[in-house]
């Protein structure tokens, strides 16, 4: 009897596909490999975060990444998200220092990015989560301002309508609630448990991932009983 092949997801990403600053479950994506493990066919989900990774680094080991998850001789993994780009918003030295990467380049570099990863399979992009600016400057070098956190967001949502990717925008969600400062680490820019467990939410309800996992069906029956 043949064993059915789960579909696979490739997230690449920063600290918060690594989940950092979650010592309860690991994160947002620990969070979804373990929802999925636990579903008939749910897919195999590979976080392959590094911490202080921007879009250059992520763009830089994307084909190597994916290219060896297939987990069967000639396939490829069926899905790459894509959760970059809070790093690249952050300005060197001083609040009004250089960006890790301008916004010019930061947009280029999406755009690029998502033309090499469609090509390997279907892409999924999330948006950039809050920051907190009174304790700034993080590793007493880098200031990270909501300004430019919402400004690079915008750029990623730009890249994806043109290149027809879906995409989930966090940072404007996540900020409309009273309670968000309390979401993050006390570093002012690392997601806590709890911030973790608000994008894992929003994350897991995600109607183009859920399209994407062939898992509404299964997903809106469970929310509903």
């Amino acid at each position: 009897m043949s064993v059915p092949i789960p579909r696979k997801l490739i997230v690449l990403g920063d600290s918060g596909v690594v989940g950092w600053g979650d010592p309860e479950e690991g994160g947002w994506c620990e969070r979804l490999r373990r929802h999925w493990m636990g579903l008939p066919q749910g897919p195999v989900l590979y976080p392959l975060g590094v911490r202080g990774d921007g879009l250059e680094r992520v763009a830089a080991r994307l084909q190597q990444e994916v290219s060896c998850r297939g987990e069967l001789r000639r396939q490829l993994p069926q899905g790459i998200l894509l959760s970059v780009g809070l790093n690249d918003t952050a300005r060197v030295g001083r609040a009004d220092g250089r960006p890790q990467l301008d916004a010019d380049a930061f947009l280029f570099g999406v755009q690029q990015v998502l033309q090499q990863a469609k090509a390997l399979a279907p892409v999924l992009v999330l948006g950039l989560t809050p920051v907190d600016e009174a304790v700034m400057p993080y590793a007493d070098v880098l200031w990270y301002q909501l300004e430019h956190v919402r400004r690079y967001e915008g750029l990623l949502e730009e890249a994806c309508l043109e290149a027809d990717v879906p995409f989930l925008p966090l940072l404007e969600g996540l900020l409309q609630d009273p309670h968000w400062l309390q979401w993050l680490s006390s570093d002012g820019l690392h997601l806590n448990s709890e911030g973790h467990r608000q994008v894992y939410e929003r994350v897991r309800h995600w109607p183009a991932l859920l399209q994407w996992a062939d898992l509404q069906p299964l997903t809106i029956s469970s929310v509903s009983a």
